[in-house]
């Protein structure tokens, strides 16, 4: 049996919920060794995911990793983390912003301990900018972004977007994913290989947590009918008096109740359960006419910032220019076009943006560091070749 290209990578995980625990298993995937360090006591404010369901084969986004349960809120726990990444070559948390430092596992004291350390970072909002301890899911973020905007339709409220799950996350980052995994395969054999990355397979395995939810009947065949494909109300795109839309995702126990009391409904008995089904149809048209009642401006005034997990639907113009957005440096203008900036965030390196090339100017130049004489270039030209 072969071994996966990134055999000899150790990487350390903290355990947490969606997207860090999916890059966990993409590395475990490609042979890297990841170690999940998971809470002695499991997090009562942790959503449901259907984990539990059967023990924990379920819970693919693990496949292939090492757990060890630690108690980080005691010096010995900290301390034995801090033997773990001694040696290892990434880290990988999801935290909010300053939980790490809090735990005594911040990056200071990490890449003290081991200073070619990669310190991997997870958040929806980013370390900094005005709205990074805010609670918020995927649908929050995309909508600050721009990026929920163009998946609307005419007389509809914004869906999911076009080309992010197919062109570009199941196809441009899984293939830099592969490429990544390949390269450093090469670095330690000196083989080269190919990577076939279909956007089928990659739009597939992107859809990790769809599916771990789908096996675990959190989500269910049916459309529309589960809390994570708009069947509940807490977990929907409302349009607003002005006629711009808002997203909310309030999931988890303690940001549905402080939804309820920012709106004034912890009386109103559609909303007394969370989880009453048969109530949610009845809680979106409320829910409708609620935010029906204020412009988008002003429900940002009331909700954004805290913990209901709420967002504005933006343009691309609109998100260039939400204080987030410019605190954080996301878009930037480059000879009169807006466009998004590198990312992630690096502590030390600092990616250097270009402009786009004219067809065929530097020609002369790289043929030249290729090492053809003036001479064999004109004949090149003389040619038609170049």
């Amino acid at each position: 049996m072969s071994e996966g290209p990134l055999k000899g990578i150790k990487v350390v995980e903290f355990a947490g919920q969606g997207p860090g625990p999916c890059a966990g298993m993409m590395f475990a995937d490609m042979g890297a060794e990841v170690i999940v360090v998971d809470r002695k006591v499991a997090n009562s404010n942790a959503a449901d995911m259907g984990a539990a369901v059967d023990g924990a084969k379920y819970t693919f986004i693990n496949r292939g990793k090492k757990s060890i349960a630690v108690n980080m809120k005691t010096a010995e726990g900290v301390e034995t983390v801090l033997k773990l990444l001694e040696d290892a070559d990434v880290l990988l948390e999801g935290f909010r912003p300053g939980v790490m430092e809090r735990l005594g596992l911040g990056p200071k004291v990490c890449l003290d301990r081991n200073p070619k350390l990669i310190f991997g970072r997870m958040t929806g909002w980013g370390q900094s900018g005005p709205l990074s301890h805010a609670a918020g899911h995927d649908s929050n973020y995309i909508g600050v972004s721009g990026a929920f905007w163009y998946g609307g339709r005419q007389g509809g409220v914004p869906t999911a977007p076009l080309t992010l799950a197919g062109d570009l996350g199941g196809g441009a980052m899984i293939l830099l994913w592969g490429v990544m995994c390949a390269l450093m395969h090469a670095n330690k054999t000196g083989e080269g290989q190919v990577v076939d990355a279909a956007m089928t397979d990659g739009s597939a395995y992107i859809s990790s947590l769809l599916l771990m939810m789908n096996n675990n009947g959190v989500l269910a065949d049916q459309f529309g009918s589960s809390w994570a494909d708009g069947g509940a109300p807490w977990n929907e795109t409302y349009e607003c008096a002005d006629g711009g839309f808002v997203n909310i995702c309030a999931l988890e126990p303690q940001f549905y109740q402080e939804l309820l009391e920012r709106l004034a409904l912890t009386e109103n008995p559609t909303f007394a359960n969370q989880w009453d089904m048969p109530n949610w149809p009845k809680g979106k048209v409320e829910l409708t006419e609620i935010f029906r009642s204020k412009t988008r401006d002003q429900w940002c005034e009331l909700l954004e910032g805290t913990d209901v997990c709420f967002a504005p639907v933006l343009n691309f113009k609109e998100a260039a220019k939400h204080p987030h957005n410019v605190a954080r440096g996301t878009y930037m203008n480059i000879d009169g076009v807006l466009q998004p900036a590198p990312a992630p965030k690096f502590s030390r390196s600092k990616p250097a943006v270009g402009v786009p090339p004219i067809a065929g100017a530097d020609t002369d130049e790289l043929l030249r560091a290729a090492g053809l004489d003036e001479a064999t270039i004109a004949e090149l030209k003389a040619k038609g070749a170049v």
